[in-house]
């Protein structure tokens, strides 16, 4: 059994990957979660040796690779994906563990630059997990540091069922929406002057302020004692502001900085 484990935020992630290992999980991670681990002791191999094939472009391009990909997606339940998988040389992959880039913190920092923005969009961290989402009865997704106990647990008795695949499968792309939801806004909203290097401003009722698709983040405050009425249960949320307040604007522009650019390596 194979576990890909590149989380940005390593939160748990040693533990995890103890865990698992101790189940007969072989670990497979990026350069920086394969760093994290073997200085904790733990038995692990570059994602490099599963594709053949180096991180390239500064980290940019790491698990885009039909290795990891068709080992994800692959269906357990069809002999013809499990062949295919053989004659390729390719092998399954049983549990993924990855949350993203840290997009929201970097454009909350009043300094941010649209480069530095740029550099923050994740994406062989959203690819994974909607590639390991969409295949939730044979792959195992966890985005959340919280649920790794749990996932150790279940696996350690051999109770991973279906609803509990499916929650967390549910629970990724949520992830993913989220992310990208604060993506499309920053983009939006952020100045076009910033975006476009000068661009003339926009109409006001133009695409750029009232786009003919949109969609709202959300984050639960707290649950309540009760709804509408007493048998009924409700919570708050609250609406995403961070990427609505902090485009950049021409004085923030600047020449990329590796150093501020680079996200830490997943």
């Amino acid at each position: 059994m194979i576990a890909l484990i590149a989380p940005y935020d390593k939160t748990g992630a040693a533990d995890l990957a103890r865990g698992l290992v101790a189940l007969g999980f072989e670990i497979v991670s990026t350069s920086g979660t394969l760093k994290h681990l073997t200085q904790a002791g733990i038995p692990a191999r570059s994602v490099s040796d599963l594709t053949g094939f180096p991180e390239i472009l500064d980290g940019r391009v790491k698990t885009l690779h039909p290795a990891v990909h068709a080992g994800l997606l692959a269906r357990r339940d069809k002999p013809e994906h499990l062949n295919e998988l053989a004659r390729q040389g390719l092998t399954a992959i049983d549990l993924v563990a990855v949350n993203l880039y840290p997009f929201r913190e970097t454009i909350a920092k009043p300094e941010v630059t649209l480069e530095a923005a740029l550099e923050n969009i994740d994406i062989g961290g959203p690819t994974m997990l909607r590639a390991a989402a969409k295949n939730f009865p044979s792959v195992l997704v966890l985005v959340e540091p919280a649920d790794y106990e749990e996932a150790i647990e279940r696996l350690r008795k051999e109770n991973a069922p279906l609803d509990y695949r499916r929650r967390l499968a549910g629970k990724a792309f949520q992830h993913v929406a989220r992310y990208d939801t604060a993506i499309a806004a920053y983009l939006r909203t952020a100045r076009p002057e910033a975006l476009a290097g000068g661009a003339a401003a926009q109409p006001p009722n133009s695409d750029l302020h009232f786009p003919q698709q949109l969609t709202i983040g959300l984050e639960k405050a707290a649950d309540l004692r009760y709804g509408e009425n007493p048998h009924q249960e409700a919570a708050v949320y609250l609406l995403d502001l961070v990427s609505l307040t902090s485009a950049p604007t021409p004085a923030t522009r600047s020449p990329p900085s590796a150093e501020l650019l680079r996200p830490t390596a997943r």
